[in-house]
């Protein structure tokens, strides 16, 4: 006779961990939250006083990032990463975040490391002031490699219809202000870890030593723009009029994702010395990286764009400058004198 612990799955560390996940859980809680954790499903109610609320959502998770954090055993930032990578997506619409939940899973579960992993769940919640709302935690013996876990998630947000930043008002002219990211984000890391293999190597930036190691300054966490974007669009109303959360495929795949109207060829020029690059991307580039393709693959330290009517920008600047993140003038919106038939053709560098 077999058991289900026999066959590789340990119910009682499974409860161990979701003990574990109840306290991380409740300091994310905020007005609109029904129940908590344990329930057969997470209720939120729809915020009182909104006349044609929309809901908006967006799902993603960390990707070979999570490598970097297992040959590290530091488990409690890339649940950070997780929230991040939706919550700015849900955000590029003007939308609030409201819940958020998780997705675990692993080969043999560590209520321990499962607990770090959702710790970093909740402190991006936090950062968000959304909820963590509910998961799910799945041990698939045989499945996962030993030790390593995967991790992903589903965010939640609302915004008025009439409030909807669409990118329909995007004009010829508007300016192009770029907020700063922590480093390389979450998108890349296939790159990055056949450039880097010895995640404990000092990281050194023009000969000194900046007391990180390489490693941790992969692992810095995605920055979360919820807080800041917020406050532009609640103290500068009518100045945005699209937003890009710069992801996977770099400024050449995302610029060109906030021009919904094609018949209006229009375009991103940017000035690539315009912002401060993070040193990261010049270690990548001296360790192999193709320096002619590194803005069609990582952030290069520009997180999220705002698409901002020309005589408001320095009104959102001023409003950017009380939110302690950096943020410049990066470019601007011109109408294309061709076709615009690829990626290249939609973002100009001067």
């Amino acid at each position: 006779m077999i058991d289900y612990k026999q066959s590789g799955v340990d119910v009682e560390e499974g409860y161990r961990a979701v003990g574990k996940y109840k306290s991380h859980a409740k300091r994310t809680s905020i007005p609109g939250v029904l129940n908590g954790l344990g329930s057969f499903a997470g209720m939120f109610e729809v915020p009182a006083g909104m006349k044609n609320p929309v809901m908006v959502s967006g799902t993603d998770g960390v990707g070979t990032k999570l490598d970097i954090a297992f040959a590290m055993k530091k488990y409690d930032t890339v649940g950070i990463d997780c929230v991040a990578m939706s919550v700015n997506d849900i955000l590029c619409t003007g939308a609030k975040p409201l819940y958020f939940l998780d997705y675990v899973a692993c080969g043999k579960l560590d209520a321990d490391v499962a607990a770090d992993l959702v710790k970093g769940v909740a402190d991006g919640c936090v950062d968000s002031n959304c909820a963590l709302l509910g998961g799910e935690t799945a041990e698939m013996p045989g499945f996962y490699d030993e030790g390593k876990y995967d991790i992903a998630g589903f965010g939640v947000g609302i915004v008025e219809k009439d409030e909807i930043i669409t990118g329909e008002k995007i004009e010829e002219g508007d300016v192009l202000i770029g907020l700063a990211s922590t480093g390389v984000h979450s998108n890349g890391f296939s790159l990055v870890r056949k450039l880097v293999t010895d995640f404990s190597e000092k990281f050194i930036v023009d000969g000194k030593d900046t007391g990180k190691t390489i490693g941790e300054v992969l692992l810095e966490p995605t920055r979360i723009y919820v807080r800041p974007v917020l406050s532009v669009l609640e103290n500068c109303k009518g100045a945005v009029h699209g937003m890009v959360h710069v992801t996977g495929g770099g400024f050449y795949e995302n610029l060109p994702r906030m021009y919904s109207c094609p018949e209006k060829k229009l375009i991103s020029v940017i000035k690539k010395d315009s912002w401060e690059q993070p040193a990261i991307f010049a270690e990548l580039v001296r360790r192999g990286a193709n320096p002619d393709r590194m803005f069609n693959t990582f952030n290069m330290g520009i997180g999220f764009v705002l698409a901002v009517a020309k005589d408001k920008v320095d009104e959102v600047l001023a409003q950017l400058s009380t939110q302690d993140i950096p943020s410049w003038k990066i470019g601007k919106v011109a109408k294309a004198d061709k076709e615009v038939s690829s990626q290249e053709d939609a973002v100009i560098f001067e």
